[in-house]
């Protein structure tokens, strides 16, 4: 869609056993973010609505409301089944846990 977006900032981190994204989306609503994994593309969208205060008058507003969008291509070794998002005051956190490497077997050669 056209449109202004803004860039929410992030931290990732990394373990032996997953990849942790930290994204901060103020004035986010949870049924506000759509988190998905497309072509080893991991998207995070969120909107913020305009805050409406009718017995009020704006003195100042520098939350404006609009779209967050961040795009980030992920390793072939995440374990896209297992992958979990929370929102917690204003951060996103997503986790992408690793897959297990392959553990070498032997192979039993049949006669035929």
């Amino acid at each position: 869609k056209p449109g202004k977006f803004l860039l929410p900032a992030v931290d990732i981190y990394e373990t032996d056993q997953e990849v942790t994204v930290i994204a901060e989306m103020p004035g986010v609503a949870a049924g506000g973010i759509e988190v998905t994994l497309e072509d080893d593309v991991l998207t995070i969208k969120g909107r913020k609505e305009a805050e409406e205060h009718p017995s009020a008058r704006i003195l100042l507003q520098e939350y404006e409301p609009g779209s967050y969008l961040r795009r980030f291509t992920v390793a072939e070794t995440i374990d896209q089944e297992r992958i979990r998002a929370t929102l917690n005051n204003g951060l996103l956190k997503v986790v992408l846990p690793k897959t297990e490497p392959a553990k070498p077997r032997k192979i039993e050669v049949q006669i035929t």
